[in-house]
């Protein structure tokens, strides 16, 4: 009868880890967007975490004054990246049934 216990568990972390993957798959196709400098700056990210586009309004380029324009390139990726991260967990999340969260320290998907 334990056997068949741990078949059943096995079959379900299988499911799971299927759907996972599909998530993954699926995640290239979810898009976040972040802005620095008050919309100056706008960086599209895919839900993999891949920068997808870099937009920069021409009134902030500014050849005397390039570490802004620097500054508010990282702030814009840096915050894409977190939202990236964000919708990642959260449609991991869905798959485990809320189970992620609840596991002592969190739980975070490599990569995501």
């Amino acid at each position: 009868m334990a056997k068949m216990g741990m078949g059943d568990i096995m079959k379900q972390a299988q499911k799971m880890q299927e759907k996972m993957q599909k998530i993954q798959e699926e995640l290239a196709d979810l898009q976040v967007e972040a802005s620095s400098g008050g919309g100056m700056v706008t960086v599209v990210a895919n839900g993999k975490q891949e920068i997808m586009e870099v937009r920069i309004d021409k009134q902030v380029v500014d050849p005397e004054d390039v570490e802004m324009l620097e500054d508010l390139v990282v702030a814009a990726v840096n915050q894409a990246m977190e939202k990236a991260q964000e919708l990642a967990n959260e449609e991991m999340g869905k798959v485990a049934g809320g189970m992620l969260g609840n596991m002592p320290g969190g739980f975070k998907i490599p990569g995501f």
